[in-house]
């Protein structure tokens, strides 16, 4: 599959954007209907400080911290759960209803936010947004730079595909390159955040994506923010396991494969097969995608 154009170009570009701001998309004019994206990232990061408390993201942070043999007082955990929230709600067939598709764009999320700007009546059963692998790992770097998240760069892993790193640098341990894949393109069903199955360090430097793809003024239309929050709340707090079967079956249902109504049938039986050994978030998880694939858009 095509993802996007060669690497040695992209690098090129990439390097060459870590010192201009970048133009972006037009700014809309300022309204009450809107929010801009300060506010969005500062309500975001207000809300993974409540997650932290969350099953899925203390059992996402546990793996992790094991996987790597690191002591969790030796790497930030609020940054973590910033890291997996954005990397949930941005990728492919993500909670925020991103969409995977070849689009041949430029390693930046511009064309995102200005499909974003046109969405007045999101709904769980459509996507966003379209975009090819480079713009998801723009996107997902972009926001967690905003968010405060130092260290996350762009990866090819192979020509024609681009992923994001968070490179973290743990107290008193070697450094470390998390893969944050945002499409399961070259991917597994099992692989997910910090998937092995791309070394990232075959590629000599991860360069900190310092674009500044839209400014923080830029403001999107409410109900889209309002549902981008609202995702948050309904899903951020699930497993990973649990996680990765609704993106599958989100994705299903985006390239018509299933029904928005058989795919809420099957979360429901996939809650059922959840409910004497499920945490309550993954059993909320697929209640809430079930209830999302039945619902109709807001007019």
């Amino acid at each position: 599959m095509l993802c996007g154009i060669g690497a040695v170009l992209i690098l090129a570009i990439v390097a060459a954007a870590a010192h201009a701001a970048g133009p972006g998309p037009s700014q809309p004019a300022a309204s009450s209907s809107h929010t801009s994206v300060g506010q969005l990232i500062g309500t975001i990061r207000g809300k993974a400080k409540a997650l932290e408390k969350s099953t899925g993201m203390r059992l996402s942070f546990r793996s992790f911290t094991t996987a790597y043999e690191i002591p969790p007082e030796n790497v930030s955990y609020s940054d973590y759960v910033v890291v997996r929230l954005l990397y949930e709600g941005a990728r492919d067939a993500g909670f925020w209803n991103l969409h995977w598709t070849i689009t041949n764009q430029e390693p930046n999320s511009d064309r995102i936010w200005r499909q974003w700007q046109a969405v007045k009546a999101p709904s769980s059963a459509t996507p966003t947004a379209s975009a090819e692998c480079d713009e998801l790992s723009a996107l997902y770097a972009f926001l967690a730079g905003r968010a405060g998240i130092k260290g996350v760069g762009l990866f090819w892993p192979f020509p024609n595909h681009t992923v994001a790193v968070w490179v973290v640098s743990p107290r008193g341990r070697p450094v470390i390159r998390m893969v944050v894949p945002t499409s399961q393109i070259f991917l597994k069903v099992t692989d997910s955040l910090d998937t092995r199955t791309f070394d990232p360090w075959r590629q000599k430097s991860i360069f900190e994506y310092t674009r500044r793809d839209v400014p923080d003024t830029f403001e999107l239309p409410q109900p889209l923010s309002g549902f981008f929050l609202s995702q948050v709340d309904k899903y951020a707090g699930a497993s990973d396991s649990v996680l990765q079967q609704l993106r599958y079956l989100r994705d299903r249902v985006f390239v018509e494969q299933l029904t928005p109504e058989v795919a809420a049938g099957e979360a429901l039986r996939r809650r059922g097969d959840l409910v004497r050994g499920g945490s309550a978030e993954d059993l909320a998880a697929f209640q809430h995608f079930a209830q999302g694939m039945r619902s109709k858009p807001a007019r």
